[in-house]
């Protein structure tokens, strides 16, 4: 059975929030904060809760981004991730090894985990650098 997990888009003054994990298991890649969903939540009140737990803050959940299928080992995830504000707080990377906020034009220069490239590349695909002059 595939398990569902989210992942919030955080962007502020054109800088987009990613966190390294702090376990090897995944070489310290970047991805876009969140966690699994369990049973009987919805995306928004899993996205709401890990980030409450992992970074310390409140957000309000906006709109779906982008998803994504992948595996780990024999089983199957799907990840979706959604635009998000912080509502409350300042992030902390208790559960990660960092935070950093990125431009969102250099997204994809970040060592991300697999599944978080494709969710980047529609974060960029979606946010363009502003037009020379504007």
């Amino acid at each position: 059975m595939r398990q569902d997990v989210v992942g919030a888009v955080i962007i502020q003054d054109d800088l987009v929030m990613l966190a390294q994990r702090s376990d090897t298991r995944l070489d310290r890649k970047w991805e876009f904060p969140g966690g699994k969903v369990e049973a009987g939540e919805s995306h928004e009140q899993a996205l709401r809760r890990e980030l409450a737990e992992e970074l310390g803050i409140g957000i309000t959940v906006e709109r779906h981004v982008a998803s994504t299928d992948f595996s780990v080992g024999e089983k199957p995830y799907a990840l979706h991730c959604y635009r998000a504000e912080i509502t409350d707080g300042e992030p902390a990377a208790d559960e990660h090894h960092s935070l950093a906020w990125v431009p969102v034009e250099q997204l994809l220069t970040f060592d991300l985990a697999p599944p978080d490239i494709p969710i980047a590349r529609e974060v960029v695909r979606l946010n363009p650098p502003p037009a020379p002059g504007s």
